[in-house]
């Protein structure tokens, strides 16, 4: 075995560049499998990293379309209904106005920046699981405004005090939000307070978004009694929603295009394998004075065959090692740059090496057993 090895590395070794291209096709093959399965895999972990804080108990309910199209509106009463449900432990709403946000009086309205104008009520926070990035929440009464990341970041507010202009009105910045991916209608909110945005816009206190943190094990549940409890008497327009479904349902399109990058990974892997094939018959062709030397000497047909296949595995092999560590590093980096948990499932990381020195395997057999095939004399003239 040992003499094998030997054997092996030393037709490596005769020609370096020839080895180092046939392995660099199955290194590039390995590290794509490794990178796709990886990358896709830190992803979920990152997902389910925020799932766990953010919470998969959230629904929302919103107002629908009445029987002739038009539509519906959420009652008043709509918030405390929904605490009335039992395994309900935090509700609240945002209702939106009709406003422009702007950094200052001279920006045209029409420029919106894709935000929109909200009224709050003081418990939301509770009920998004919510933290308050930098300064504070809303005080009751107060004309002032708490922005969501991205609304802060399209209006190039960095810190609380900034004064921004909605609608003919100016309000003072005290806070700015965290991300909050199960709610990214609020990231890109300007959020005023109920009875500020009453006095300040007329607004009518009809909640737009309804939403409701419930226990873990009992989703599924009050999703069913939201519709009823909140509008009694129109249930059927009372949309209700689970935006963790959302976030699983990008996670599942992303895994579509994963599948696509693993194929193109496998015909690396047979790219690179076709290459590893060729240079090994090249290298038989090459090498027939030194097959008839040994064959002179008493070395079998077996021997012979094991040494080109073993040569055949080893230069696989060692590609896929590289390709491995290739991999890693891409996943590693890409999950750093990300911020994202860095994921290397083992059985693919086993599994890239375990598939290279099989296709080296098979790569190797027809070279091998033609190798075996030449006579000494044949081989010697």
């Amino acid at each position: 075995m040992i003499d094998l090895l030997r054997l092996g590395f030393f037709g490596m070794r005769t020609r370096p560049i020839r080895a180092v291209l046939s392995a660099l096709g199955i290194a590039i093959g390995i590290a794509a499998v490794v990178a796709v399965v990886g990358i896709p895999a830190s992803s979920a972990a990152a997902l389910q990293e925020k799932m766990s804080k953010l919470g998969t108990n959230l629904l929302t309910a919103a107002p629908g379309q009445d029987f002739f199209g038009q539509d519906a509106k959420l009652p008043e009463t709509a918030v405390p209904m929904a605490k009335r449900i039992g395994a309900v432990s935090a509700a609240s709403a945002t209702g939106k106005i009709s406003a422009n946000v702007r950094k200052n009086d001279l920006v045209p309205s029409s420029d919106t920046l894709g935000l929109q104008v909200q009224a709050a009520e003081q418990d939301l926070l509770n009920a998004l699981n919510a933290e308050v990035r930098e300064g504070r929440w809303l005080s009751p009464g107060e004309k002032s405004v708490v922005l969501g990341g991205t609304a802060a970041s399209r209006l190039g507010v960095g810190k609380p005090g900034a004064q921004l202009w909605i609608d003919g009105q100016w309000f003072t910045v005290v806070g700015i939000l965290g991300p909050l991916p199960l709610s990214p209608e609020i990231d890109r909110s300007a959020l005023i307070g109920w009875e500020a945005a009453k006095a300040a816009f007329g607004f009518e206190g009809n909640a737009d978004t309804v939403y409701v943190r419930t226990a873990e094990d009992q989703v599924e549940n009050v999703r069913k009694l939201l519709g009823p409890t909140l509008n009694p008497q129109k249930s059927g327009e009372v949309k209700v929603s689970r935006p963790s479904e959302a976030l699983e349902a990008k996670q599942l399109v992303e895994s579509s295009y994963n599948a696509l990058f693993l194929g193109l990974g496998g015909v690396a892997l047979l790219v690179g394998g076709v290459g590893v094939a060729n240079t090994m018959v090249i290298s038989v062709l090459e090498r027939r004075r030194e097959i008839g030397l040994r064959r002179a000497l008493g070395a079998t047909r077996r021997q012979i065959r094991w040494q080109f296949l073993t040569e055949s595995v080893l230069l696989s092999g060692l590609g896929g090692l590289v390709g491995v560590i290739v991999g890693i590093a891409v996943t590693a980096g890409y999950s750093i740059s990300q911020k994202w948990p860095a994921a290397l499932p083992w059985p693919a990381l086993l599994g890239g090496v375990g598939a290279a020195v099989f296709i080296g395997a098979i790569a190797g057999v027809y070279p091998a057993v033609r190798a075996a095939r030449q006579s000494p004399t044949e081989a010697l003239a």
